[in-house]
């Protein structure tokens, strides 16, 4: 069957469609039917089955696969690789386990992960799986604040830490920030446990840390507990507008389901095979595509400790998937349009045979046609950008290479995955035809194993997610569709900016100033003005190499989305500059740049990179002699 036979499938029976993937599940107890829709709006999955998701990643492959590698840790900031079987991952998960249930962690209970991109990080996910707690993964190094709004949310009785993190060129030590978290929270867990690595070794405090490697190993192994299918697996904090952390619950028996159907469908991966996401696990994709599908789905997993540059180059990607023999490669635009501004003829994949990469995908924001087509004519394989949320846990529209390698739109996603029905509304809810820019929303139910609500916050899911259109869930992303039912995303719903009266959308002026051969990277945003309502404010940082003066360079950029989208963009203001604001998983913070443009007050980012890159913003508006409101 091809994609169009599959879709069809899905929507004509949709209970049929999601009970035969439920097939390839190990169940405790089978559910008697997929959707429970008592409580619609609020839609559950699998409810009646009862599963555990350790024992699905885990545990069932060790009789067939114990002695193929499960986990793959290169870590070139501290120049470590090591490889973890089946059989010895299901060692040390099952004695973290026992290590967590002797202290008293019980089903139900909340155990926050504060880790590095270390092999111990996934092990303490599923060891918490194992035993029907529930864990949220925190990304480490976080400030003590935003970890002790987390804490004070989700009320662990205990943390898994580390000592350190390692960033290119600097140790971050953890254990400060816990202990300033654990201070300020309301809620104090219990204990907490402590990875100590080399780099920096941490003091713990006497009866409530203790050392991870000496409690694991006096630990009797603990076994699968079987839970409820709608039971919660974990919660994932995503940045909510009020600066209140929406905690997102991914239940257990959907989250399997589901991503163990897309290993296949979306990314062609079969049992055995090597999949590469260059993540963390303090995001969705690391949870999703580093520790949970791959694992489920019986494939290898890469835990990465390093960065697409400075690690120590450009050409550090291309090592891992040649040394690794990687199948298919998920990272940020972001990552690429790093290594295309640092070596933009692609020196540095030269000295690599990566001839086992059949696809690269990208997520995570939007992927630029020019990127895209770096990759593609560097790479020599299909480049593959599609789209998804923290919220939705895997694709909502992608290209189902698994099922057929559908003709590639470059800036497009594709297509709508089986389980997601996209429409294009306009402010009133009603349906836009082809080609118009819109809210896009999808028609309720939400497919297995995407959220079914916000951990301890209904009303606020309701609000966010379900009340401005009824019967669909608002994605708060905008875009269109196409004649070929293609999915184009323009832009955050915020980001489409209002020009005395014209709907326009700042990514596709990006893209237009991506296509600008000295561009690396850009951001475009729309700042408030007094005639108009709202001006597009472009910032583009050049490839490496590039010197001509930075004011040519702008004119050409305003020249080129004048001809290229009209005069009714007004566009005229661009700055050059040397960085753009991103949180830690490459994401532009364009609301906070509108902020600073139009002098407003704002919060700083909690998952901000680097916060001295925002003087460098303030200042280029300042040059610009933006006004202001």
């Amino acid at each position: 069957m091809g994609y169009k036979e599959v879709y069809a499938a899905w929507h004509a029976d949709p209970d049929a469609f999601w009970m035969q993937a439920a097939g390839s599940i190990d169940w405790d107890r089978k559910p008697s039917k997929a959707l429970f829709d008592d409580n619609a709006p609020l839609y559950e999955w699998f409810c009646d089955g009862l599963t555990n998701t350790c024992w699905n990643a885990v545990d069932r492959h060790v009789p067939t696969r114990g002695d193929q590698a499960a986990i793959i840790y290169d870590s070139p900031v501290t120049g470590t690789k090591a490889t973890i079987t089946y059989a010895e991952l299901q060692d040390k998960v099952a004695k973290l386990a026992g290590a967590l249930r002797a202290r008293g962690i019980a089903k139900g209970d909340r155990v926050i992960v504060y880790m590095p991109m270390v092999p111990e990080a996934l092990i303490a996910m599923l060891a918490v799986t194992r035993i029907g707690a529930i864990h949220s993964v925190v990304f480490g190094g976080f400030a003590s604040n935003e970890l002790a709004v987390r804490i004070d949310d989700a009320q662990p009785k205990a943390i898994l830490s580390a000592s350190c993190g390692i960033e290119p060129g600097r140790v971050v030590e953890y254990k400060p920030l816990l202990d300033g978290a654990i201070e300020m929270a309301r809620h104090k867990p219990d204990f907490t446990l402590i990875l100590q690595r080399p780099q920096a070794e941490a003091t713990l405090t006497a009866g409530r840390d203790f050392d991870w490697h000496d409690t694991v190993a006096d630990a009797d192994p603990a076994d699968c507990i079987a839970v409820e299918g709608n039971h919660p697996a974990y919660i994932l904090y995503t940045s909510g507008t009020t600066g209140q952390p929406k905690g997102v619950v991914r239940p257990t028996a959907g989250h399997l389901v589901a991503l163990d159907w897309t290993m296949k469908n979306i990314y062609d991966m079969d049992p055995g095979e090597v999949f590469w996401a260059a993540s963390d696990v303090g995001w969705v994709v690391g949870h999703s595509y580093i520790c949970y599908a791959p694992l489920i789905h019986g494939n290898t997993t890469i835990v990465f400790e390093g960065k697409p540059v400075g690690t120590p180059d450009a050409g550090t990607f291309w090592r891992v998937i040649s040394e690794h023999n990687v199948k298919s490669f998920f990272t940020a635009p972001t990552a690429f349009r790093a290594i295309k501004r640092e070596d933009p003829k692609g020196e540095f994949l030269k000295p690599y045979d990566i001839s086992c990469l059949k696809y690269l995908f990208l997520a995570g924001e939007r992927a630029d046609p020019d990127t895209i087509e770096w990759a593609q004519d560097l790479l020599g394989v299909p480049v593959i950008d599609h789209w998804w949320q923290t919220e939705t846990g895997y694709t909502i529209a992608g290209n189902p290479v698994g099922i057929e390698l559908l003709p590639v739109k470059i800036g497009s996603p594709t297509v709508p995955m089986p389980g997601h029905e996209i429409h294009i509304l306009d402010d009133e809810g009603s349906e836009l035809p082809d080609g118009e820019l819109g809210a896009i929303a999808i028609k309720l139910p939400l497919p297995p194993g995407t959220l079914p609500t916000l951990w301890n916050a209904e009303d606020r899911f309701r609000k966010s997610y379900l009340s401005k259109f009824p019967g669909y869930y608002e994605t708060g992303d905008a875009g269109m569709k196409d004649e070929d039912g293609y999915v184009w995303i323009m832009a955050r719903t915020d980001d489409v900016i209002n020009v005395a009266g014209h709907r326009l959308s700042t990514g596709g002026m990006e893209e237009v100033l991506a296509s600008h051969p000295d561009v690396a990277e850009c951001a475009v945003i729309g700042v408030t003005d007094q005639l108009k309502g709202q001006l597009p404010m472009g910032f583009v940082c050049l490839t490496k190499g590039v010197n001509r003066p930075h004011d040519e360079i702008a004119k050409e950029c305003v020249k080129l989305v004048r001809e290229k989208i009209g005069p009714v963009a007004a566009f005229k203001l661009v700055a050059v500059v040397d960085r753009l604001p991103k949180t830690r998983s490459g994401k532009i913070l364009r609301a906070t740049m509108v902020k600073i443009a139009d002098g407003a007050e704002f919060k700083m980012p909690a998952t901000i990179d680097d916060p001295a890159i925002l003087d460098e913003i303030r200042e280029s508006v300042g040059e610009l002699g933006y006004p202001g409101p």
